[in-house]
């Protein structure tokens, strides 16, 4: 397992731990993955009659918390290219005012600067090309939104980088064989340590059209993130 699937076997991954997912994100981040969440909506600075857009949305959390800041005056549109896992989102959203769509995150069916904010939580070490994921995101927020980059990253100082090393390189992957899917969390691991730093990320949000880019590294440097304005 090398950590770069083709397109096809991520979807049939996502397709086949759809039921897990929300579970082990809860065991892997303690909990903490909705709260960084919600630090995400607060970066997209969605106002009064806002339209967002969450990419790679897999069972919705993301897009649920951007709703939950809405409070029905704006509209949430999240897209997913895994069936499955928008089969759950939708149920997990059950009336709240959010239209989920399959969608690549590669060729998103948009026009341009249709949306106030764009985000991806998790999801952007998963595009097969990152710039072009990122372009695409860029393309559909209006000039002046934003768009919001919620991602696992790894730490390079010690003592954490030593613990990220034995839970993301050996616990997880445990965890997934009891789970029942050792490649899924293999594949985890392996995605992290190929996606660029929080530096080199900024440094790719600038190429695809950003500026403004800011950051910020939480759960002792585990977690990043980045928000960029649209030109």
């Amino acid at each position: 397992m090398t950590g770069t699937l083709e397109e096809t076997q991520v979807r049939a991954m996502f397709d086949r731990i759809a039921g897990l997912y929300d579970r082990m994100n809860t065991v892997m981040t303690a909990g903490l993955h909705h709260q960084w969440r919600r630090r995400a909506v607060e970066l997209a600075q969605l106002g009064p009659g806002a339209r967002a857009l969450d990419v790679a949305t897999g069972t919705g959390d993301l897009a649920i918390a951007l709703a939950d800041r809405l409070r029905g005056d704006g509209e949430v549109v999240a897209v997913d290219f895994s069936e499955r896992m928008l089969e759950l989102a939708r149920a997990k959203a059950d009336s709240l005012p959010i239209r989920f769509e399959s969608a690549n995150a590669l060729a998103l069916p948009f026009a341009d600067d249709e949306f106030d904010a764009a985000t991806v939580g998790f999801g952007a070490r998963n595009f097969s090309d990152l710039d072009q994921g990122l372009r695409e995101m860029v393309r559909v927020v209006r000039p002046g939104g934003r768009v919001v980059v919620l991602e696992i990253t790894t730490p390079r100082r010690a003592p954490l980088s030593r613990f990220f090393g034995l839970w993301f390189d050996h616990l997880v992957p445990a965890l997934g064989r009891a789970a029942g899917d050792a490649q899924a969390y293999s594949y985890l691991p392996s995605s992290v340590r190929r996606f660029p730093s929080a530096d080199e990320l900024a440094a790719v949000m600038w190429r695809c059209g950003l500026v403004e880019i800011r950051y910020w590294l939480t759960a002792g440097g585990i977690i990043a993130l980045h928000v960029g304005v649209a030109r």
